[in-house]
């Protein structure tokens, strides 16, 4: 292997950790954006050359097809559709990675040592649960399906008797050379099944923790390519991409006080009630209460001897009040009211911040 090809590869790997270094304030993160998007494509440039394919047109006219699609969807996207647009993202980057498996199994398995063979199969299961998942998850979160967590009957069981198919039949790809190819297709068939299954029993507010979750996955199908194909560019920076998408995982569960496990399958916190004794009268509904903007509640009379708006109060009260606003203010279209808030606030003298929540 070229030692300039990896000593290139070394730099823009690094680059690529500067840029994601970068994004972690909002004063810099736009030109890490920028930069990460430069190492990358100065990537792709460096593999084509690495190859001898740098000149090859059909190579170029697919990467501007590609080029005009993402500018086209980032252009027309709103904010509020960001998650499943990087969702939409994921599942492109897992089934790039699960294509590219199945090229090098279809065309060179014979050729391949052990180790590269159990790679590619390896890079077929996740990558297709990348694609899948990321497929429901986009369309959980663009409300094309039910945002309800999905239990089908006996959901853990044929989930988990997809995981061992689909690793025993990658293995047996190993004893039957000559059945290589449709043993990698019901791998891939199966990858895909269990993406679903993963993904649709997630509530839609735990979405984008799966999304976080499904990109370090994108990352690690292209790493796992990587190791098939034995280039350590591809394998450096879905590395990268893969434990970058998991410590962001970690955050956004602390953040939500919630446990990855518990996100993943669908359980919902339900309040916990003390249990009645028959002695104990049922009580009664309590009348629900109107729902007051909190701009209103804001300007409440202070002299009210039991005030229904604590939150009103605590606002009154306050000298410094710091607004998060997260994935629901945005689902709700909450902005204007949250603008009216602050408004009032800092017409009164109060000091008004905005914070950045990890999910969000």
């Amino acid at each position: 292997m070229d030692r300039l090809y990896v000593v290139v590869s070394i730099v823009l790997s690094g680059l690529v950790l500067l840029g994601i270094k970068m994004m972690s304030s909002p004063r810099t993160a736009v030109n890490g954006n920028r930069l990460s998007a430069l190492a990358m494509f100065t990537a792709i440039l460096l593999t084509l050359w690495n190859n001898g394919i740098l000149t090859v047109p059909l190579l170029w006219a697919a990467m501007a097809v590609g080029a005009a699609f993402g500018l086209t969807l980032g252009l027309r996207v709103k904010m509020i559709q960001m998650p499943q647009m990087v969702a939409l993202l994921n599942g492109f980057g897992g089934a790039a990675s699960a294509l590219v498996s199945m090229m090098e199994v279809m065309d060179k398995y014979h050729q391949m040592a052990t180790f590269n063979k159990l790679s590619g199969q390896l890079g077929l299961i996740v990558g297709g649960v990348t694609f899948s998942g990321s497929m429901i998850a986009a369309a959980k979160l663009d409300r094309r399906m039910t945002q309800m967590p999905v239990h089908l009957p006996n959901h853990n069981f044929w989930a988990n008797l997809s995981i061992v198919a689909m690793f025993g039949l990658g293995i047996a790809t190993l004893f039957f050379d000559t059945a290589v190819v449709p043993l990698s297709v019901l791998v891939l068939i199966l990858s895909n099944i269990y993406g679903v299954l993963f993904a649709i029993r997630v509530g839609g507010a735990d979405m984008p923790i799966t999304i976080s979750l499904l990109n370090s996955f994108s990352g690690l199908a292209g790493s796992i390519v990587g190791f098939t194909i034995s280039d350590p560019l591809l394998i450096a920076l879905g590395a990268i991409v893969g434990a970058s998408g998991l410590i962001l995982t970690q955050i956004m569960c602390r953040a939500m006080n919630r446990s990855l496990a518990h996100v993943l399958s669908g359980a919902i916190a339900k309040p916990s009630s003390k249990p009645k004794t028959q002695d104990e009268a049922p009580e009664a509904p309590a009348e629900p209460a109107a729902p007051v903007p909190a701009a209103e509640a804001l300007q409440a009379p202070e002299e009210q001897a039991e005030d229904p708006f604590p939150a009103g109060r605590m606002l009154r009260e306050a000298k410094r009040v710091i607004i998060v606003p997260g994935y629901g203010m945005a689902i709700a279209q909450a902005q204007q009211h949250v603008k009216r808030l602050m408004d009032a606030l800092e017409a009164k003298g109060t000091e008004v911040k905005f914070a950045i929540h990890p999910v969000a």
